[in-house]
């Protein structure tokens, strides 16, 4: 498997660059500029609680500040850019204290993240939210509750961020955002919460029995009480500070590279629209549906559905309407996560759940190491170690978040993370564009009425396939394999039909990437 994926991603830094440039999906920009370190908000933070300090304000004490770093293209000239708020991994601990060389927002792929979207001409929030749970409390209903918590709070302190911005916006707007399109980008643990926010709304959601400790079947707790914490906006809560208050929390698009949701009942009709990048190996955030475990502990919490299961429920749902041109279309990226698609279907994700049939609008990453959960991610073992001695801690802590961390990416390497960073943002990226009508789409009525009538038949085919076009008129045809090679081509056509004969073609599965009327649709076609 990995040698039908790896060659197609690595590829695309190559292919892309022998089109026409378009600002908010090419690197547009030459450069980018920083103002780093802005406070959006002060909140009570965990962190120092094996202290003895158990609620400790942000920016004090040795607890990080709740920050942002904003990146925006140099040289820009449009008075208002979207917002893309990017929210770092780490599994809601300190780098090294979490047992890996990543956490922070000074991530290499984090950053680089950050730099390649304001290239691109977004202006990007790389935001720090609070930390800390306790992994290694006695039972399984405390550390769920533990890890509950944490991802509750970072979702609070973003829904701070957002309205920070929006207050921003009504006092100035001193950084030209569009506060009519915000999209949250989550990476790792960042997914969880970038997810988390698009779809707890309601307190019967954090209250499923799941959600309860059961020791006193008589007396269940919930295990979030938003008495102490507060609510999912961060309003109200003993041990919660509310800020930013009298503005929207309102976001337009969620983008996740491997997070999971705490349980699909949450998504609903008329959630933003979201995408995703996941690995189906991931050991920690499960392809499909599963248990988070970690090994040193066991299981955390059950029954998290990670993107796959997330995505099809939200297509299902509609929510990912929008996005139909986008996946009719032949860009490379689209027809790679659709051939990635169909090369997992089968697959066992590491949850031990079979991957059913190809679902639009998340790329799996399959790189052949099986346990991969971020081939993004690029770290210098050195650094590890200087990082874990200045936080105080021994050398050998920071080498072993190295050596753990590359027993799951093996051929960890710059190249590799660039080539991946580059696929996420390029499959992400013209699904914001779509999400938030910066294409000047409005409406896709035309686009479903001409999807509709196009067919391909028969199907499976032998070596002669017909293409009808009932409502347009065919303007060319590609078709590609799996590993994403041009096998066919047609153009200068003008026709509602078109017959391919003789075609000899190998059996398998082929993307045929139809133009009609100038817009471009894709189909399956399985040769036998």
């Amino acid at each position: 498997m990995k040698k039908i994926i790896l060659p197609f991603i690595f590829s695309f830094m190559t292919i892309t660059g022998a089109f026409s440039q378009e600002r908010y999906i090419d690197e547009v920009f030459a450069n980018f500029t920083v103002d780093s370190s802005i406070v959006y908000s002060t909140n009570l933070s965990v962190l120092a609680a094996s202290q003895g300090f158990p609620y400790v304000p942000t920016g004090s004490n040795g607890i990080p500040a709740l920050a942002f770093d904003l990146y925006e293209p140099a040289g820009d000239t449009i008075a208002e850019r979207p917002l893309i708020i990017m929210l770092h991994t780490g599994t809601f601990a300190p780098i090294i204290y979490n047992g890996n060389p990543t956490g922070m927002r000074d991530d290499f792929a984090t950053s680089r993240i950050c730099q390649s979207y304001a290239k691109r001409g977004y202006a990007v929030a790389n935001m720090e939210y609070r930390l800390g749970w306790n992994p290694a409390l006695p039972t399984q209903a405390e550390r769920a509750a533990s890890l509950m918590k944490a991802v509750y709070r970072a979702i609070q302190d973003t829904k701070s961020a957002v309205r920070y911005f929006r207050k921003d916006y009504a006092n100035g707007n001193q950084w030209g955002i569009d506060t009519s399109r915000i999209i949250l980008c989550g990476q790792g643990s960042g997914g969880w919460v970038a997810l988390g926010y698009a779809t707890v709304d309601k307190l019967a959601e954090i209250q499923l029995p799941k959600f309860l400790d059961l020791s006193n079947p008589t007396n269940p707790v919930a295990l979030i009480d938003t008495a102490v914490i507060g609510d999912w906006d961060g309003i109200g809560g003993l041990y919660n500070m509310e800020s930013n208050l009298g503005y929207s929390n309102d976001i337009h698009m969620v983008c996740s590279m491997g997070g999971g949701i705490g349980d699909l009942s949450w998504l609903e009709a008329g959630d933003v629209p979201m995408c995703a990048v996941h690995c189906p190996t991931d050991p920690v955030a499960v392809y499909t549906t599963g248990d988070v475990a970690i090994a040193s502990i066991g299981v955390v919490t059950t029954d998290i559905s990670g993107s796959y299961d997330v995505i099809q429920k939200a297509n299902i749902l509609g929510n990912n309407t929008v996005f139909d041109p986008v996946n009719a279309g032949s860009d490379t990226y689209t027809l790679a996560a659709q051939a990635a698609s169909t090369v997992a279907q089968g697959m066992m994700d590491f949850g031990g759940t079979t991957i059913g049939a190809p679902v639009d609008n998340v790329f799996p990453y399959i790189t052949g190491n099986p346990y991969e959960a971020s081939p993004w991610d690029f770290w210098d073992s050195t650094t590890t170690v200087y990082i874990a001695l200045a936080l105080g801690l021994p050398a050998s802590q920071g080498t072993q978040a190295h050596v753990t961390n590359i027993a799951q990416n093996p051929d960890m390497s710059l190249p590799k993370s660039m080539a991946y960073m580059d696929s996420t943002l390029g499959y992400f990226c013209r699904r914001i564009v779509r999400a938030t009508n910066l294409d000047g789409q409005s409406g896709i009525d035309e686009l479903t009425v001409i999807e509709a009538g196009l067919k391909i038949y028969p199907n499976p085919a032998n070596q002669n396939v017909t293409i009808l076009s009932e409502n347009g008129t065919i303007n060319s045809i590609k078709m590609y394999s799996t590993a994403g090679k041009l096998v066919k081509e047609e153009t200068n056509l003008s026709s509602n039909q078109v017959n391919l004969n003789n075609l000899n073609l190998l059996e398998g599965f082929y993307l045929c990437s139809i133009e009609v009327n100038g817009q471009m649709f894709t189909k399956r076609l399985v040769i036998r």
